[in-house]
């Protein structure tokens, strides 16, 4: 081992390091470097004071904003225009429900059966029907036919009687008539009909929709499957100006009404695309019942949307869907349920008629994702305000939507924001803004409603609830998926302070 040194060799060392390190020369900084060692900390000392400014800022915007986000939820909803119809029966009368939620109930009527004199049209009937639908909950979807396979004539007796011209033919082993449309006598006294019945009932809150028939068999615009008596040929349709003449009466007499058009009419398709009405479809879930080499959801539908121009008619007027048989065949034929569900949604169609008939054992939860993307389904996803505002003030509502559905909706109902006082029971304050939901597409959508705090509202806390309302009754008309609706339809989303 070396030997270590003692002390006066350490100071020796030390002096010795100490006097290096004196004789070294000190380097002396230019003026510029000076300058610009100022220059670097003014700015460091901005950067700084900018960074807390901001953090400042936002932490004062962070105390004086509420932001809240809502819970989701996943419950059947019954809904204007759209979803799940009964079929000549009301919901607090359909057993075959079963606890589906549905807010359309259609019926088609025979001329015979609605105005049986000439000039006695049968308002009361209709009347009932829709007094009916609004106490279950419903609007009534409606069509008119001329033409059917059950008795000879279904038109009213005196229009025959009174020489209107016509055909004569079987269908099915039995013999029938239908009126000449071209006929001047049967344009008078039917379009007198339809008229009579948009100008009664066109506006109408509980009608839902004016499903466009009067043509063919059963309102469906085709004669397949007839024979003229006689001859060998099937009943021609009428020419396409008669075809486009009923159209423009129907369309005339409910201008405002939501209306649908058979798929199958190659005069009507067309003009789907300038969103005076939808379509609608007779036989969802024909997977070949018909024919091993033909059907309509394979060989039909789709093909008939692109040849008209069709495709995207969703978009401004609603797409409905009646069964084929009704569900219990798809289950007997082994059909593939979700798939024929899912090709409905691919159409974004807004409703589905199942007639009404019983729901095969196992099917419920099919139905039940079906229905939670049938139609539109609106959900808050957050919501931004003012926490405290003052009285006479004007605070803007930030809230971001989604339309989790396949289709818009296609009536005008409108955001409405109550504020309720949460410490004494005085009137709410509910204040319906222009902004409406009609025309709103599957996605995300925002909305900023400013309001007007009215001078009379007392300092203190509010609820603050969201409601989509129907524009003409002012309260709440559409259902939300979120959780906490109350008994009038409101939807408690947040609270704020109203200060002096």
């Amino acid at each position: 081992m070396g030997r270590r040194p003692g002390k006066r060799g350490l100071r020796r060392g030390l002096h010795s390091q100490q006097s290096r390190f004196k004789k070294r020369p000190m380097k002396t900084a230019s003026p510029s470097e000076v300058r610009l060692k100022a220059h670097s900390g003014f700015l460091l000392a901005v950067i700084l004071t900018a960074f807390c400014w901001l953090l400042l800022v936002s932490t004062h915007a962070a105390s004086t904003t509420v932001r809240v986000e809502p819970q989701a939820s996943e419950e059947l909803l019954a809904n204007p225009g759209m979803g799940w119809q009964t079929f000549h029966r009301f919901a607090d009368n359909d057993p075959n429900l079963a606890g589906l939620p549905s807010a359309s109930a259609y019926f088609r009527f025979y001329w015979r059966e609605i105005e049986p004199q000439d000039g006695q049209i049968d308002f009361p009937k209709f009347d009932d029907l829709l007094a009916h639908a609004r106490r279950a909950g419903q609007k009534l979807a409606f069509r008119v036919m001329c033409t059917g396979s059950g008795v000879y004539m279904d038109v009213p007796t005196w229009l025959k009687e009174q020489g209107c011209r016509g055909v004569e033919f079987t269908y099915g082993g039995g013999k029938h008539w239908v009126p000449d449309f071209a006929d001047p006598l049967f344009q008078e006294k039917h379009f007198r009909l339809i008229r009579e019945l948009g100008r009664r009932y066109d506006r109408h809150p509980d009608l839902d929709l004016v499903d466009i028939g009067s043509v063919g068999l059963w309102g469906e615009w085709h004669m397949s499957g007839t024979q003229v008596v006689g001859t060998d040929r099937p009943v021609a349709l009428p020419s396409p100006e008669i075809l486009q003449a009923v159209i423009d009466v129907w369309c005339a007499a409910f201008p405002t009404a939501n209306k649908v058009m058979l798929i199958g009419s190659e005069v009507g398709m067309p003009q789907t695309a300038k969103g005076d009405f939808g379509w609608r479809a007779d036989c969802l879930g024909d997977m070949g019942g018909f024919s091993k080499t033909w059907s309509h959801m394979d060989d039909f539908y789709l093909q008939q949307l692109a040849k008209t121009g069709a495709e995207e008619a969703w978009k401004r007027a609603p797409v409905a869907f009646e069964s084929c048989w009704d569900m219990r065949k798809w289950k007997e034929a082994g059909w593939d349920i979700r798939f024929i569900f899912d090709y409905a949604l691919r159409c974004h169609a807004s409703y589905v008629n199942n007639k009404s008939a019983p729901i095969p054992e196992g099917t419920r939860p099919e139905i039940e994702r079906f229905l939670r993307r049938l139609g539109y389904r609106m959900v808050i996803r957050s919501v931004e305000h003012e926490a405290k505002p003052k009285v006479g003030a004007t605070t803007t509502v930030s809230i971001q939507w989604e339309n989790a559905g396949v289709a818009p909706p296609y009536r005008d109902y409108r955001l409405a924001i109550r504020l309720s006082p949460a410490d004494s029971k005085a009137e709410p304050t509910d204040h319906v803004t222009d902004t409406s939901i009609r025309g709103w597409l599957p996605g995300t959508h925002r909305t900023h409603s400013s309001l007007q705090l009215p001078a009379r509202l007392a300092p203190g806390r509010y609820e603050v609830a969201v409601g989509v309302v129907d524009s003409r009754e002012r309260r709440p008309a559409v259902r939300l998926a979120n959780a906490g609706r109350d008994a009038e339809g409101w939807y408690r989303v947040s609270d704020l302070e109203i200060v002096p």
